[in-house]
């Protein structure tokens, strides 16, 4: 069974790019493919886990070579109406969408939506979050590490959403939704309001986004500017109510159309969590390349972590703990 639906999958892709297949223009297909290669320097081995120590963040953590994610979308966008199928394969895939069993782990996002008007849009079913600056498909980040605001803030949501064009550049959200990465039911009978609030013009965008739950709440702040033709700034902050809070700053310069350079630096307070300890806190800068050839984007990334707490990392090589650990990553990813 698994091998006809993978057979199916390639057969349509395949016939779809040499103009076989024939499809209504208001339908697409798109998605990425992503791999990577990433090792810690000397001295950051963890022989005790079975492995290289890695960053308490998503996705990019895997030791050695490791696969990403084969990210399909299916889209239709009609006049009034459409919907997004977007299914992952692969580690990142499942990780995106941890809550989910198997094969139901394999379904990134599944909703639909209808434009009642041309000011108002409501939607149906699981989506990406609308919290943060990072999202799940790597083809999206300039980073190929993420942050670790984004890798302990909410994935997804299922539910019910209304968005608004209110004139201007302004634009609203309100929605109501399973508990955060519940993407497949409800099983606890408990909801969570969302809410967003965001400005856009030519230059750029800023979004105040919120999540409210019995008990919970986080704050979100995300905005990006293209401050010149060359140089880019995004910045994002967020609180979650006893879990955790932080700030980060994304600066991009573009040296010409094939190359780029950026650079993240994030503060990450554990206020609950218990990802660094609590009551400690972690700075990570990760400096990373973008080298654009035709439709793949290769990634060289050097990442380091510095944590208040003195015994997060165990050095292989002294056997002592340390409050740092540097790495280099090596992705690329492939977009269609």
């Amino acid at each position: 069974m698994k091998t006809k639906f993978f057979t199916f999958i390639l057969t349509i892709l395949t016939l779809t790019s040499y103009g076989q297949i024939q499809l209504d223009s208001s339908f697409s297909i798109s998605g990425s493919v992503d791999v990577y290669y990433r090792a810690n320097l000397v001295g950051t081995n963890n022989p005790e886990n079975g492995g290289t120590l890695a960053p308490g963040t998503s996705f990019a953590n895997l030791p050695g070579f490791a696969l990403g994610m084969f990210n399909l979308v299916n889209s239709y966008e009609g006049e009034k109406v459409g919907f997004v199928a977007d299914i992952g394969f692969g580690p990142r895939g499942a990780d995106a969408v941890f809550a989910s069993p198997s094969p139901l782990n394999l379904v990134n996002q599944m909703y639909g939506y209808w434009n009642i008007t041309d000011k108002v849009k409501v939607t149906l079913g699981n989506f990406n979050t609308f919290l943060g600056y990072e999202v799940i498909s790597p083809a999206a980040n300039f980073n190929y590490s993420t942050s670790y605001m984004f890798s302990y803030g909410p994935f997804s949501h299922s539910g019910l959403k209304l968005d608004f064009d209110l004139g201007k550049g302004l634009s609203g959200m309100i929605g109501v939704f399973n508990p955060t990465d519940y993407t497949d039911f409800n099983p606890t009978a408990d909801y969570v309001a969302g809410a967003q609030l965001g400005y856009t013009n030519d230059m750029g965008g800023a979004w105040l986004n919120f999540i409210l739950s019995d008990g919970f709440y986080q704050v979100d702040l995300t905005t990006g500017w293209q401050i010149t033709e060359k140089a880019y700034l995004g910045v994002n902050a967020t609180t979650a109510q006893e879990s955790f809070a932080g700030a980060a700053l994304y600066l991009q310069y573009a040296t010409s159309d094939a190359f780029s350079l950026g650079l993240r630096g994030e503060y990450f307070g554990d206020n609950g969590i218990e990802v660094v300890g609590k009551d400690e806190s972690v700075m990570d800068f990760t400096i990373s390349a973008n080298y654009k050839v035709g439709n793949m984007t290769i990634i060289p990334e050097f990442r380091i972590d510095m944590y208040s707490n003195e015994s997060v990392i165990l050095d292989g090589t002294t056997g002592e703990t340390g409050k740092s650990l540097s790495s280099f990553l090596l992705a690329a990813v492939y977009s269609f």
